[in-house]
């Protein structure tokens, strides 16, 4: 696939109004997301789930596109049709998450490294053939400035680990969607986030370069600029989103085509107020939009756990209902 052709799958990932839903969870977190409604972690229910949340009536009117785990990309609707057809039936490009998981990184205690190189060339093709046309990998930073982190070393290999991954998806014609989250848990005030987030991305940007992997045909999917959960002082929407645009304006080139957003553990209604106001600051050089995995299922999920047959459309009509919000988020014109 041409870069020309990469480019025009990333663009249609942040068409205007639009964002991406991420039902990636891995069964050891659906597991979690499920026990916590008391729901059975069986395949079954997770196919069921995710049949719920992808035939959502006009889900592509805010929807751009969605992530998958690689379970449910082989999956198919109770009628047989499989999941990947019926979103590219509704205009929902079909995304993977590639990367196996955090362990924990040598010789830095406290950190994680994100693993999944090996054999990932062959994995990517086997997508492709059953219709991804982007991934995601994700990378996971954590600030705790007692005990200096994070590490150089730490942003060093997560950064590398992410060039490899995005130059393998451009080889193999999928668009990579490049996920360096920096953890909300901790202590550390706004300023310290800003710090540590330009950090990642400038140090992020400088290994894509090396790897050559070219910017026109890839995503940012970004945290934004909080303030630590346990931080006394909590930053507002407006110093939120003030920080993220000129973190971002600092440390991202501006030929990316888009850069959507992770929820990072904020409650729903956070998550959209912070994206809304930053698109109210712009214009920016890329458009803000959204990938967010709880903060566009848990109501919907509640709903759904009490009565798996017959809350399917009440439950998909939260559904709707946020991802419509997000849409207009992404737009600057939620309440508008």
């Amino acid at each position: 696939m041409s870069i020309e052709q990469l480019a025009d799958i990333a663009r249609a990932m942040v068409a205007p109004g639009k964002g991406i839903i991420a039902i990636d969870e891995s069964n050891a977190t659906i597991a979690k997301r499920f026990a916590a409604v008391g729901i059975e972690n069986s395949e079954e229910n997770r196919r069921a789930y995710r049949e719920m949340l992808l035939t959502t009536p006009k889900l592509g009117e805010h929807i751009s596109g969605a992530i998958l785990f690689d379970e449910t990309i082989r999956q198919s609707t109770k009628a047989g049709v499989p999941f990947t057809k019926v979103m590219m039936d509704n205009g929902i490009i079909p995304g993977i998450k590639v990367d196996k998981g955090t362990h924990a990184l040598a010789g830095c205690p406290g950190e994680v490294v994100t693993e999944g190189l090996d054999g990932l060339r062959e994995r990517l093709k086997e997508y492709a053939k059953l219709g991804a046309k982007f991934a995601k990998w994700r990378a996971v930073i954590t600030i705790n400035e007692e005990d200096g982190l994070p590490t150089n070393t730490c942003i060093e290999a997560n950064v590398h680990a992410l060039a490899r991954y995005a130059a393998l998806c451009q080889e193999c014609g999928i668009v990579p969607m490049v996920e360096p989250e920096v953890l909300m848990d901790g202590v550390h005030d706004i300023d310290e986030c800003y710090s540590v987030t330009e950090a990642v991305l400038l140090s992020l940007f400088d290994a894509l370069r090396l790897f050559g992997v070219e910017l026109e045909g890839t995503i940012l999917k970004a945290s934004m600029v909080v303030s630590g959960k346990d931080c006394e002082e909590q930053a507002s929407v407006e110093e939120v989103a003030n920080a993220t645009v000129r973190c971002l304006r600092s440390a991202v080139p501006a030929i990316l085509p888009g850069i959507v957003f992770l929820s990072g553990g904020q409650s729903d209604e956070d998550a959209t107020a912070h994206l809304n106001a930053m698109n109210q600051i712009g214009p920016n050089p890329w458009p803000l939009s959204f990938s967010y995995g709880r903060a566009m299922q848990s109501a919907a999920l509640k709903i759904w756990s009490e009565d798996l047959q017959g809350n399917i459309g009440k439950a998909q009509q939260t559904v709707y209902a946020r991802a419509r919000d997000n849409g207009l988020a992404a737009l600057g014109k939620l309440g508008g």
